[in-house]
This record gives C-alpha cells, structure tokens and sequence, in this order.
C-alpha cells in the first residue's frame, strides 16, 4: 500500500513544482489561451442567439407604415441590430444623397449611392461578425505545438536529472516522462474547442450574412424602385440552412 505522500509523487502539481520559467512560461500561456478561446465562444454565442432574435423582426419592419416606424420596431428588438443598422443607412443615404454635391461621391446616380452605402453597411457587419475568428483559429492552430514544446522540454529535463542520478530504472523514466506528456494533452485541450467553434461560428456568420445581404437587396429595391422585390427577406426564415447550401 502506497501512502499519500507516494501517490503526490507524480502528477500536474508535481510537475509544476518541479519545473523551470520555460515550463512555467507554456503552461500560462495555455492557461491564457484557453481563457481568451471559452470567452470568445460564449459571447459568440450570446450574438448569435441575438442576431437569431433580431432577424424575425424583419417582417415587422415591412409591415410598417412608413420607414421611420419600421426602423423603430427594428431597433426595438434589441441594441446593435445589423438589420437596423442597414435599414437606417439606407434610409439617410435616400434623404441625403443630394445633398453631397461637389464631392465624389455625387456622380454616383440614387442607385449607385445607395448600393455604396449597403455595401458600406454590410462590410461593417461582416468585420463585426467575423471579429475574435482569428485568435479561435490562431489557438487552434498552435495550442497543440505550445503542449509538445512544453512534452519536449519536460523530457529533456527529466532526462537529465535521471542521468544524473545514475538511476535509469523504468519506474525512475516513466513517471517524470508522463508528466512531461501533460503538456501535450492540456495542448490538445486548448486547440479542439477553439477549432470547433472556429468552424461553427464561420458557418452561422455565413447564413446570417446571407440573409443580411437578402434583406440589403430588398432596401436597394425599395428605394430606388419604389416596392420591395416580390421575395422579400420577410418570407425568409432566419438562418434558413438549405438557402446556403452552395456557398458551405
């Protein structure tokens, strides 16, 4: 029977205890990276549950009275609506886009200015929506070589404090080699939640986008011809997966 101080002989702890600034170095970096990775994952998920919300508000808005009410109902849906956003931004772009005379942007005709302004609108939404991928793709990508660099580096010292105790037995090797092998394993911890939230959430972005940029056409349609095209984005179900089968 072992007692517990030959059970705490190995271990995460013992390994910590035991290690160097380089071990220690790896281990906050994973630490951190998992941190900023579960972070980013729930408060994705929080906007995409509210864009859900926001975008079955789309009918609402064309069962307005007048543009100004249809934004109000857009917007009372919840703060940062893109679909309010694009909606107002058409709706300035209308009422101002005379009042631009003498600068570039005047030689546009209405409806090239009010293709600009969605445009416009839309890239910022896409860069809003897509902010936070790169450090879920970043942390997948290399979570699981920041744990083999730690695995290596507890080897190498473990290895050394064996050849200089002269004792090469297999219970001296296999216990300080395991807990150099956490390292790996707290890597690949790190990296597979990263990469699959990286690919749900460029997935869901994709949908939402493509019934954004639905929902832009129906505003260019509808200020520059004067009704909403027949297949408005009020009859398109929010985040329709069969409607982007061709772009995933």
């Amino acid at each position: 029977m072992h007692d517990s101080s030959t059970q705490n002989m190995f271990g995460f702890n013992h390994l910590w205890a035991s290690g160097d600034a380089v071990s220690h170095a790896v281990a906050i970096i994973l630490a951190l990276m998992s941190v900023a990775s579960w972070y980013l994952i729930l408060a994705k998920l929080i906007d995409g549950w509210k864009l859900r919300r926001v975008a079955r508000t789309v009918g609402a808005f064309w069962g307005a009275a007048s543009v100004a009410e249809g934004i109000l109902r857009l917007r009372g849906a919840g703060s940062g609506n893109p679909y309010a956003a694009l909606a107002s931004q058409a709706s300035n772009c209308n009422s101002n886009c005379e009042a631009a005379s003498g600068q570039l942007v005047s030689r546009f005709d209405h409806a090239g200015q009010m293709e600009r302004a969605l445009r416009q609108q839309l890239s910022y939404v896409q860069a809003d929506m897509e902010n936070g991928l790169t450090l879920l793709g970043t942390t997948g990508a290399t979570a699981p070589f920041v744990g083999l660099f730690g695995t290596v580096w507890g080897i190498y010292h473990a290895l050394v404090a064996i050849g200089i105790s002269g004792q090469a037995a297999l219970e001296k090797v296999a216990g300080p080699v395991g807990e150099a092998l956490i390292m790996t394993a707290a890597g690949l911890a790190v990296a597979l939640p990263a990469v699959a939230a990286y690919n749900a959430f460029t997935r869901l972005n994709r949908i939402a986008l493509t019934d954004l940029d639905a929902f832009a056409h129906d505003l260019y349609a509808f200020f520059t011809v004067g009704k909403p095209v027949a297949a408005d984005s009020a009859q398109i179900h929010p985040f329709r997966l069969g409607r982007v089968t061709e772009a995933a």
